[in-house]
């Protein structure tokens, strides 16, 4: 089974989360404040009714030859229009509140979004993606469907219970008083139930993050999984994870459920003291039964809110459950600002220089040690080495996706962190081993990275990356829509596609990190062959392991456990008989 998180975790900021959503509604607050007329107007004519219905029963109670039917059809004709109007106001108040509600919601999601594009990668390094769809998904609808109906019920429930109180209390002071004997109850088993119920709510909300991770992920490596018959562990490790998402769920649901016949056998048992009461009034002559019928139906129009509002704090405690989340994504720290001085730079040559750099994503455990490397404008650098020596780990410095513990990393002689982030990443274009392409057109793919782009510039950049035979045997071209992931195609066109895109990209610099991983060596050494020829006066950095493919390069570093060991041309490198020669060597053996 797997191990569940801390199981009554306390949420951290309920109020806090409160106040930031009742400012999401800041902008709609004179839609509100309408909405709270209307539905003051709506539950006086509801208030209106029982009173009628008494007069009514006051009436046909007059016995044989008194009952004055003209004023008793005349009361049931008011209680009828009061209660139609009331529906049709309750109407206009619910379409109005889940206008506000979509639209907060979907501004919500826009902030969460654009928070995203924010953040560093370090941050999606450390959660899984599927937690986070979560989070832009399932919290917000939560969030939105409590706004469009709890908060309606809420200012409903306020009206109808002072309005009830106020006219139980001019019918009859003595059952009243039986009446608020409940209130004080009601109140210390909600106050009880709150405690009980938000942090189930809280884990509720985490565990079906949790499952949305773990679905994401196994959905993305269905191959592999079905390629090592794997399915079986991981239907069984998903029915540990879904029995958890289950469990906080029904563990959450119990509490929320025992709420609501609670909060009514209360309410039943308030009624049955004022029957009592109501009847021993009657007998003694203090009230008519018009009166009690009247002061009954006030009693339920009062103790159903308190109900209502019972199950309210439900759906208001998981809404704010959900809150926390989202609020807590949206206070993640983003990538740090740029200095108000910061050197924004234009017309890059491609000199860059690393100097004594250390650094590690885990400050218990440094990668890169003392990181030096000089690579002139317009030279092809290669990276190579065993797999975690810090290859990949050189170009999230370079990109400025991480910036070194310590040492400088210079562009032109400019010290990146002194300039704009925009400028430096944009300085590069890049190929990265995981293929990344959306739904589209080829065409739109190919020019991801080049504002209005000729379709002569694409074909040009496709020729280049040795696709443009391919995408003219698909029928509709450069405007063939690839599917999602690129699911149509194979791997090594996507690979191809994605070559073409940096070859488009007007840039100085060229990272490529595996980029060729996914195509043949035949197609490799001539896609290298056309690179070399665009990149001319381009500083390239390349990271292989088929390190046949980087033999010409002007230069190449050999990284081992972090440091470099060994640097120079493929040939003075295979003349030392080195660790490089060991690992050319081993590739051939």
């Amino acid at each position: 089974m797997a191990r569940r998180d801390t199981v009554m975790k306390k949420p951290k900021d309920t109020r806090g989360a409160l106040r930031r959503l009742l400012n999401y509604l800041g902008p709609w607050r004179y839609v509100i404040l309408a909405v709270l007329i209307l539905s003051l107007g709506s539950n006086l004519m509801n208030l209106w009714g029982p009173s009628l219905a008494g007069s009514a029963i006051r009436e046909a109670a007059a016995g044989p030859g008194k009952v004055n039917f003209e004023a008793v059809t005349r009361y049931a004709l008011l209680m009828l229009l009061c209660y139609l109007g009331s529906a049709l106001l309750g109407f206009g108040i619910s379409l109005s509140m889940t206008v506000v509600s979509r639209r907060v919601a979907r501004q919500m999601r826009q902030d969460v979004f654009d928070k995203l594009m924010r953040l560093p990668v370090g941050y999606f390094d450390r959660h899984q993606a599927g937690d986070i769809i979560s989070r832009v998904s399932y919290d917000i609808d939560v969030i939105s469907t409590c706004m469009a109906t709890d908060i309606v019920q809420i200012l409903s429930s306020i009206v109808t219970v002072v309005g009830s109180l106020f006219m139980m209390v001019s019918i009859s002071l003595p059952l009243s008083a039986v009446t608020l004997i409940t209130v004080p109850v009601s109140i210390l088993y909600t106050v009880h139930m709150r405690k009980k119920t938000q942090p189930r709510y809280a884990r509720r909300s985490k565990s079906y993050g949790v499952m949305n991770g773990f679905v994401e992920e196994m959905l993305s490596g269905q191959k592999t999984i079905q390629a090592y018959a794997y399915e079986g562990r991981v239907d069984e490790r998903f029915g540990s994870i879904n029995q958890d998402a289950a469990d906080a769920f029904s563990d959450a649901e119990y509490y929320g459920v025992t709420m609501g016949p609670t909060m009514t056998s209360i309410n039943n048992l308030c009624l049955s003291l004022i029957g009592l009461l109501g009847g021993a009034l009657y007998l003694r002559g203090r009230i008519d039964l018009g009166r009690i019928s009247s002061f009954v139906l006030y009693s339920r129009k009062f103790a159903g809110p308190i109900n209502a509002i019972a199950e309210i704090f439900n759906e208001l405690f998981s809404a704010l459950a959900a809150a926390e989340r989202v609020f807590t994504l949206l206070d993640e720290t983003e990538e740090t600002a740029d200095a108000k001085d910061a050197v924004v730079l234009k017309n890059v040559r491609g000199d860059v220089s690393v100097e004594h750099v250390a650094f590690g994503y885990d400050p218990e455990r440094i990668i890169l040690h003392d990181l030096n490397l000089e690579a002139p404008a317009g030279r092809l650098i290669a990276i190579v080495g065993p797999t975690g020596a810090g290859k990949t780990t050189i170009i999230n410095l370079l990109m400025r996706f991480y910036d070194p513990d310590s040492g400088v990393i210079r562009i032109d002689g400019q010290e990146i962190r002194t300039a704009a982030r925009r400028s430096v990443r944009s300085a590069y274009a890049m190929v990265l081993q995981d293929t990344w392409v959306f739904h589209g057109t080829i065409f739109e793919n190919i020019a991801y990275g080049k504002e209005n782009a000729t379709i002569e510039e694409v074909v040009a950049a496709a020729k280049a990356a040795r696709i443009h035979p391919f995408i003219m045997r698909l029928p509709q071209g450069y405007d063939t829509v690839i599917s999602e992931d690129g699911g149509n195609i194979s791997k090594g066109q996507k690979q191809l596609l994605t070559i073409a895109r940096a070859m488009l990209y007007d840039a100085p610099m060229l990272i490529l990190d595996e980029a060729t991983s996914n195509v043949d060596t035949a197609t490799e050494r001539e896609i290298q062959k056309a690179m070399r020829e665009l990149m001319k006066n381009k500083t390239c950095f390349v990271i292989a392991h088929r390190l046949s493919t980087i033999e010409n390069a002007d230069q190449i570093l050999v990284l081992r456990d972090g440091d470099v060991v060994e640097q120079g041309t493929h040939r003075q490198l295979m003349d030392r008989k080195g660790f490089y020669h060991q690992l050319y060597a081993a590739q051939f053996e």
